[in-house]
C-alpha cells in the first residue's frame, strides 16, 4: 500500500472511504498509465456508434437507467490556461498528464507518511492528501472531442456573470462562512445537499462520489446522486408546484423531444439558489437535456437563463458515463461530527481572545 500523508480535513467520511475503496482497487500510478494509454487513442475509435440506437423502456422511449458517472479533471468554466474548448488530439497525452490533478495522483505532492502538514498546501484545495480523493483522470469526452470546460456558450467558457449577479454571489458567501452557529456553514457542511452543486441542476463533477443511478418509469425519472444521497424525483408531463413551494434542487418536471428527455427546474429553495456554481434567482430557469448518445454515454446539455445573476443565456454539454461501480452510502462528517468541532474550535479561538 502506498504512502499516505495525514488526513486533515472534516468533510465527509464516507466520501473518503469510497475514494480508498476505488483507488485501492486499482492502484494509482498504474490507473493513471492505462488512462494516458487510453486518451492517446484517434478520436475516431471513440466517437459516436454508426447507427446507434438506444435501448427502450415497454412505452417506447429511450432506457437511462442504471448507474453513470461525470467524474473528470473538467471543470464547468474553462482555465485561462487553455486556449480553446476542444484539445487538439495530438496535444491530449501532454496536457493530461500536466494537469495538477494528475500530477498530484502520481506524486501526492511528494508528501511522505508520517509528515505534518503546516497549511501551506490549503490553496491547493489539499484538505485531503491525494489518496482519499477520486476526481477521475481524464478530461471530459463529449461527442467524441476531449473538452476544457462544460461550458460552451460563451465561447470564452467562462461564466457570464453580471455585476448585479457578482454583488449577490459576495453577499451569500458572507452570510454562510461564519462561525457564529450552524447555520453560518455552508449546506454541504450542514449536510443538507452535497457539496459543489453535484445534485443540481446541473449536475456537476466534484472531487469524489461522481456517481449518479437513474430509475425510470413512464411518469418519473429519478436520479440519486451518490454525494449525500441526494434524489431527485421529475415528473414526466407532469406541473410546476406553485412558486412558494420551494425545495432542496428546484421544482423540475420533464417532457418528451423525440428522443431527448427534457428537464425545467425553478424555484431553488433559497438557501440554494445564491450559492453553488450556478446561481438562480425567482427569475431563473434551468433547462436540461437527457439524449442517449452511445452505449456507453449519455449527452447532457444544460442551458442556463436569468436576468439578475447573468448578462445572456449560456449554455454547457457534458457527457455521464456508464459505470459498472455501485453507489456507496454517504454518512456525512462521520456523524455530523465535523460541524460541532469547527463551532468548538471557534468558541475557543473566542475564549482565548477575550481572555487576553
Amino acid at each position: 500500500m502506498r504512502s499516505v500523508a495525514g488526513k486533515v480535513h472534516t468533510h465527509s467520511g464516507s466520501g473518503n472511504l469510497i475514494g480508498m475503496r476505488r483507488l485501492y482497487a486499482q492502484s494509482m500510478l498504474p490507473s493513471l498509465v492505462l488512462a494516458l494509454g487510453i486518451l492517446g487513442a484517434p478520436l475516431t475509435a471513440l466517437a459516436q456508434e454508426p447507427g446507434y440506437q438506444p435501448p427502450r423502456t415497454p412505452d417506447g422511449k429511450p432506457d437511462f437507467q442504471g448507474i453513470w458517472s461525470n467524474a473528470s479533471i473538467t471543470d464547468l468554466q474553462r482555465s485561462p490556461q487553455y486556449p480553446s474548448l476542444v484539445i487538439p488530439p495530438e496535444e491530449l497525452e501532454s496536457v493530461t498528464a500536466q494537469h495538477p490533478q494528475n500530477v498530484r495522483l502520481a506524486t501526492d505532492d511528494n508528501l511522505q507518511q508520517g509528515e505534518l502538514l503546516d497549511g501551506s498546501d490549503l490553496g491547493m484545495g489539499r484538505g485531503y492528501n491525494a489518496f482519499w480523493i477520486d476526481p477521475g483522470t481524464s478530461f471530459g469526452r463529449v461527442k467524441g472531442e476531449y473538452r476544457t470546460s462544460w461550458v460552451v456558450e460563451p465561447d470564452t467558457g467562462r461564466i457570464p456573470y453580471s455585476e448585479q449577479g457578482q454583488a449577490l454571489r459576495r453577499e451569500y458567501r458572507e452570510l454562510f462562512s461564519s462561525n457564529d452557529g450552524p447555520e453560518g456553514r455552508s449546506l454541504g457542511e450542514r449536510c443538507l445537499i452535497g457539496f459543489g452543486g453535484t445534485g443540481g441542476p446541473a449536475m456537476l463533477n466534484v472531487l469524489y462520489n461522481n456517481h449518479y443511478q437513474i430509475v425510470q418509469t413512464a411518469d418519473y425519472l429519478m436520479i440519486m446522486v451518490e454525494m449525500n444521497q441526494d434524489a431527485r424525483i421529475i415528473p414526466i408531463d407532469g406541473q410546476h408546484r406553485p412558486r412558494e413551494l420551494k425545495q432542496w434542487l428546484g421544482d423540475s418536471i420533464a417532457w418528451w423531444e423525440g428522443d431527448t428527455l427534457v428537464v425545467e427546474t425553478v424555484s431553488l429553495h433559497p438557501q440554494q439558489a445564491g450559492g453553488g456554481q450556478i446561481p438562480l434567482s425567482d427569475q431563473g430557469k434551468i433547462i436540461e437535456r437527457f439524449t442517449r448518445w452511445s452505449a456507453d454515454q449519455i449527452y447532457y446539455e444544460f442551458e442556463v437563463s436569468d436576468p439578475v445573476y447573468y448578462t445572456q443565456t449560456w449554455r454547457g454539454e457534458m457527457s455521464l458515463n456508464a459505470s459498472d461501480s455501485r453507489i456507496y452510502e454517504y454518512a456525512c462528517h462521520e456523524g455530523n461530527y465535523g460541524l460541532p468541532g469547527i463551532l468548538a474550535g471557534e468558541r475557543r479561538a473566542e475564549a482565548d481572545a477575550a481572555s487576553q
